[in-house]
């Protein structure tokens, strides 16, 4: 979904306009501003573009209830939730064999995002003392 659908430049990333575009794809359009604090609430590595592992953290936000309700990521997260009866079966079937793979991939991503996290909080530790 990430590289097929809304990676246009095909480089593993999404960047503004990339964001810009999804979003009006999806029915949410944002301004500019709130584009730019969509991607600096999940851009870990600070490049001003969203990396895959960047897209999940929005959805494990999401999941976590750490996103503002009224937030263009809480938008974005919604908008992956599915109706059965406007999708039926074999949509919402598909959908969730989807889902319960990415689940399966969310949870090596928290491992190593926990990791990380940690990781940072030595290093910081490490140059504050």
């Amino acid at each position: 979904m990430f590289k097929v659908a809304y990676d246009a430049g095909r480089d593993g990333f999404i960047d503004l306009m990339e964001l810009k575009l999804m979003m009006e794809k999806l029915g949410a359009p944002q301004t500019h501003l709130g584009l730019k604090s969509m991607i600096k609430e999940v851009d870990e590595d600070f490049d001003g573009k969203l990396s895959f592992r960047e897209f999940l953290l929005i959805f494990h936000k999401a999941a976590a209830g750490e996103l503002q309700e009224d937030s263009g990521l809480m938008a974005l997260a919604k908008l992956s939730e599915i109706d059965v009866a406007l999708e039926g079966v074999k949509g919402a079937k598909d959908f969730f064999e989807a889902k319960a793979q990415a689940l399966s991939s969310a949870s090596k991503f928290e491992a190593e995002l926990k990791a990380e996290q940690d990781e940072r909080k030595e290093l910081k530790a490490t140059f504050s003392t």
